[in-house]
């Protein structure tokens, strides 16, 4: 499969589709409270998708090969949950921390991201892993530009995260993403620079890295004799996963970030002091 290079028309329909994911979690972010339960949260994400925002739950009966129906509008990722976590009716705590993942179909183009949120008041290790697996995104995020590969996002992603003391989920990976959910390329959060794929103008795709507090290992969410539900993954050894996730445009001269809102999260201070923020918009 090839990688699918946008046109101009395409880009702006991306912008679109980007910005109203980002803006999903924004009218979540005041919800993300002890005793809300995570089904309520899939509630709320559905109801203003599709009554305000007039978009579709890209996640919503999503079918790939090997999987049953994915039951939900949106992803809930509890603690040791690595990703694709189902909404129940469990109610989130003091101390849980949640990766909320949303991608919004408008007018056919799919906008994905993902955002962490703290529950409460969260231990300080469980603050830095996720405070630290934002910045170990943007650092990815910075090294997009026309004439660098894929290679040099994974290596600064692994680079950081693990100078960092954490461990990178290596079995998922981020993807170009525009008609379709899931395009090519695969966007690995590991490797060595200079190789993979070149960045050109017009390329789309996610960087979603997955950093664990223990050991990278990963496992299916099976209990005894519990059936495994087709989707949550967790870590292998229950410790803490942490998740962000933006989708990012080739730009001529760097990269856009397209999923940008009012309510999300600015990007670390090393961001804002370089060259590369005049591309971020």
């Amino acid at each position: 499969m090839s990688i699918v290079i946008k046109d101009a028309a395409g880009i702006a329909g991306m912008r679109t589709a980007c910005r109203l994911a980002s803006e999903v979690l924004d009218m979540l972010t005041p919800h993300i409270v002890p005793g809300i339960t995570t089904r309520q949260i899939d509630q709320l994400a559905h109801d203003y998708m599709v009554n305000v925002q007039g978009t579709v739950p890209a996640t919503l009966n999503y079918q790939p090969p090997g999987h049953p129906p994915y039951p939900a509008s949106l992803c809930t990722s509890v603690n040791e949950v690595v990703c694709h976590g189902i909404p129940n009716d469990i109610p989130l705590k003091h101390g849980d921390i949640i990766n909320i993942d949303v991608t919004t179909i408008k007018d056919g183009w799919h906008g994905d991201n993902s955002r962490m949120f703290l529950v409460g008041k969260c231990s300080i290790a469980a603050s830095r892993l996720c405070s630290v697996t934002y910045e170990a995104m943007w650092k990815g995020i910075v090294k997009v530009k026309p004439g660098a590969r894929l290679g040099d996002i994974g290596h600064a992603i692994q680079t950081f995260a693990e100078n960092a003391g954490y461990t990178v989920v290596r079995e998922f990976c981020g993807h170009g993403v525009g008609q379709k959910f899931h395009e090519e390329p695969q966007v690995l959060h590991y490797g060595r620079p200079g190789t993979l794929e070149e960045l050109v103008p017009g390329m789309i795709f996610t960087i979603e890295p997955m950093i664990n507090l223990g050991r990278r290992d990963i496992k299916d969410d099976r209990k005894g004799n519990r059936p495994y539900d087709g989707w949550t993954i967790v870590t292998k050894d229950r410790s803490l996963s942490a998740q962000w996730e933006h989708t990012i445009l080739v730009t001529d001269t760097g990269y856009e970030v397209l999923t940008l809102s009012a309510g999300s999260p600015p990007p670390p201070d090393f961001v804002t002091q370089s060259a590369a923020v005049a591309t971020v918009g």
